[in-house]
């Protein structure tokens, strides 16, 4: 190699190792606030259910404020790199995906869009070759909710909320119905759909205790059955 073509590739090499460290900062920034947000989270599991919305409200901005650093990753990614960088930071956006279903499942009953989603986490068309939201990431943070739905269905019934484990059993088998329509080819995607079964048994068992020692009114809309096997 000439001197010309060495300078140049330790002009790129020291580009790029900036451009490493300037979005490891950001990640390390997203980081922290979903590690805020997890510790907020973690607190509804000995949280009355009708405290649960004011804790909501105190996570709540932290979980916008992540939108902050999704821009400043956006204004550091190459165009049409995404796929280069995105493993830097799928962690945290899961975690933050995590967040945002659980929150519109703790206040509206309701599974949150891949489309909503985006938005709460301020992603925009026009990064789509840069930052965005992958399938695959808001599916692995949904399942992530669904394992902490599976914890509260236990613990609503120590805080005397026996009427919850009803709720979160028909949401989570409700997504689980449309988890099991996807043709999933993610090897740790499909690892991690295929342990949801045992939430579902999980919250199953818990359903049908409360419902046996008739802790739930006749008028429950919610109907409670015999837990299944997870033997095949």
């Amino acid at each position: 190699m000439d001197s010309q073509t060495l300078a140049n590739l330790h002009q790129l090499l020291d580009q790029e190792s900036d451009l490493r460290e300037k979005i490891r900062d950001q990640v390390n920034d997203f980081d922290k606030k979903t590690r805020i947000l997890v510790g907020i989270l973690s607190k509804i599991h000995s949280t009355r259910s009708e405290s649960i919305p004011s804790l909501i409200q105190t996570a709540r901005p932290v979980l916008y404020s992540c939108s902050e650093t999704i821009v400043e990753l956006a204004s550091l990614i190459p165009p049409n790199q995404f796929w280069r960088w995105k493993d830097m930071w799928c962690n945290s956006l899961r975690t933050a995906v995590f967040a945002a279903a659980l929150f519109e499942y703790l206040t509206n009953g309701i599974l949150i869009s891949l489309e909503s989603t985006s938005n709460v986490l301020g992603m925009q068309d026009r990064w789509k070759d840069r930052v965005n939201l992958s399938a695959e990431d808001y599916l692995h943070g949904l399942i992530t909710m669904v394992n902490e739905l599976s914890r509260l269905a236990v613990n609503a019934v120590i805080l005397g909320d026996f009427e919850q484990p009803l709720k979160i059993s028909a949401f989570v088998k409700d997504i689980f119905s449309g988890f099991s329509m996807l043709n999933l080819k993610n090897d740790t995607l499909r690892r991690r759909f295929d342990s949801l079964k045992y939430d579902v048994k999980k919250i199953e068992e818990v359903v049908y205790d409360v419902s046996l020692r008739k802790l739930v009114s006749k008028d429950s809309s919610f109907q409670a059955v015999k837990p299944t096997s997870n033997e095949s």
